[in-house]
């Protein structure tokens, strides 16, 4: 029994959409799926269009009570002027923060030369200053009250900061990469709709961990590498090819370029491992699972011990094939 190991990621925000319930992209052994749930802002959207979308696969679809008035796909510097906007505004914030640290960076001087000359201080009672010791007190708790001010403030200003270039280093890399743009019109102004595309050469490449013991049967992890141009994205996969989506078997997986995706049981016959220095073995793997497996690299390990790599050439359910390593 296949045991799925599943972790959705967090859905986040897509460069020119609202999102309304998030995005996500299936991957395929030949490609990729992306869909993406969004809402409208004053009646339009603009959703970006990598430069690997397969010509003619952009599908939209609206939401009950939500009407499609027009579609223009676009180049993306023509549609680039919001994303612009927006990055100078937040480039504007991060400027006007710098200078506030440049103030309070002022205040701290001034406020620690005074607590300095405070604590400095001889104390001289005078009849004006009949108390000398608590008015110097007092004015070095003054000075120190307010570097506390200065310190909390400059913290507060320093964490805006990181968040304001968080917020930039988002909003260029969304708006990297894409060379088209889908400009969507709808009504009403809030109005919701679906969009999909598919994205050649975005497949998930497949690789396996097979464990052996001698007892007739192997435990087989498979694992995949995953492009990392999808952050913020529900990731998902499927060991089918594009042509198979309709019924393929699909699963989520943890982000990452590397995740571990299932674990089989297959039967093992005609086991060989040898005794020299060099490793050399062989063994015939039969898939009992109801899945295809396909092609990828494969590490083996023998009673524990890695004995090592080679290529898997893929296994249909209720089929059989040797692998082997002779030097």
């Amino acid at each position: 029994m296949n045991m799925f190991i599943t972790l959705c990621a967090m859905m986040l925000i897509a460069s020119g959409v609202t999102t309304a319930h998030g995005k996500s992209v299936t991957f395929y052994a030949d490609g990729a799926i992306v869909d993406l749930e969004a809402t409208a802002f004053k009646g339009v959207l603009e959703v970006p269009l990598p430069s690997g979308i397969i010509e003619g696969s952009l599908r939209v679809r609206p939401d009950s009570g939500t009407t499609i008035q027009r579609i223009d796909i676009m180049p993306a510097t023509l549609a680039s002027g919001k994303t612009e906007k927006e990055l100078d505004a937040l480039y504007e914030q991060k400027n006007r923060l710098g200078d506030r640290l440049q103030a309070l960076a002022t205040r701290e001087e001034i406020f620690t030369s005074a607590a300095k000359s405070q604590s400095g201080k001889a104390p001289r009672k005078t009849k004006a200053n009949p108390d000398p010791m608590r008015s110097i007190r007092k004015g070095t708790e003054f000075a120190i009250a307010q570097l506390e001010t200065v310190y909390t403030a400059r913290r507060k200003t320093e964490q805006e900061i990181s968040r304001i270039d968080s917020l930039i280093a988002t909003a260029q890399k969304n708006n990297r990469g894409a060379k088209t743009v889908a400009r969507i019109i709808v009504s009403p102004p809030r109005g919701k709709i679906r969009a999909q595309y598919v994205v050649a050469d975005q497949g998930w490449t497949p690789r396996y961990d097979i464990y052996l013991n001698g007892s007739g049967n192997a435990k087989v992890d498979l694992s995949g590498q995953f492009p990392e141009t999808f952050e913020g994205f529900q990731l998902l996969a499927s060991p089918a090819a594009l042509a198979g989506s309709a019924t393929a078997k699909v699963f989520p997986v943890q982000p990452g370029p590397v995740a571990s995706l299932a674990s089989y049981r297959l039967a093992v016959a005609d086991e060989f491992f040898g005794a020299g220095l060099l490793s050399s073995f062989s063994f015939e793997l039969k898939n009992l699972e109801s899945v295809h497996l396909p092609a990828g690299d494969a590490n083996v390990y023998h009673n524990g011990e890695y004995v090592g790599r080679l290529r898997f050439e893929g296994l249909s359910s209720g089929r059989s094939r040797r692998l082997s390593v002779k030097r």
